[in-house]
């Protein structure tokens, strides 16, 4: 697990339960419950919507959007997800992109955040090819010290592979991960912490920047 963000991941899910009851805006309330389930949580209801995408258009019209609600387990009644469609269903042609979807459902960040989470990426992308690998962590994270390494359980190949599928869609771990999964998952951790200051203190900590 990366340095700080299992406990960041706690607090932030703790956070999103806690001003789910507060909040009235759709989108919001679709947000804060994907984050009650973690970091992973808005990637993961992309992972439902890509496997409803029977032709790959990249779109879906309201049936399969609330069919993959309901699948990944949201609660929203139809008005409310009629209301979510309405709003990312700009053109009003019936279907909405979910790739645009997920990006706006990701919390927000600040220019200052994203580049230091670019940084990150770029460090442990050692070939630039914008996907970090297994290939990529052997020239910049050490596996032997860690636990399951030093008592046998796992090999180097097995440290990176679990490293990766932090970052990984929950259901789709492919051991690649692309600047837009360190970027969802980042928006996650990052929405448990307040100022941008300490969010980058964390970063540089994490990843020696």
């Amino acid at each position: 697990q990366m340095p700080g963000t299992a406990r960041h991941d706690r607090e932030m899910a703790i956070q999103a339960k806690r001003n789910l009851s507060k909040t009235t805006d759709p989108v919001e309330r679709l947000r804060l419950q994907c984050l009650a389930r973690g970091s992973a949580g808005i990637k993961g209801l992309g992972r439902v919507f890509r496997i409803m995408d029977d032709d790959n258009s990249r779109t879906l019209d309201f049936k399969e959007f609330v069919k993959g609600l309901n699948d990944y387990a949201m609660m929203i009644d139809k008005e409310e997800a009629q209301e979510i469609f309405r709003i990312f269903d700009k053109d009003g042609n019936g279907t909405i992109d979910f790739d645009e979807f997920l990006v706006t459902l990701r919390p927000p960040m600040s220019k200052a955040r994203k580049e230091i989470i670019m940084q990150a990426f770029r460090k442990l992308d050692k070939s630039g090819d914008g996907v970090i690998t297994i290939e990529d962590l052997r020239g910049v994270y050490n596996a032997k010290h860690h636990p399951k390494y030093q008592n046998g359980d796992w090999t180097e190949d097995q440290v990176f592979r679990a490293f990766l599928d932090n970052f990984d869609s929950p259901y789709d771990k492919d051991g690649k991960v692309t600047t837009e999964e360190f970027m969802n998952y980042y928006a996650g951790v990052s929405a448990s912490i307040d100022t941008d200051v300490y969010f980058i203190i964390m970063m540089k900590n994490a990843w020696k920047l």
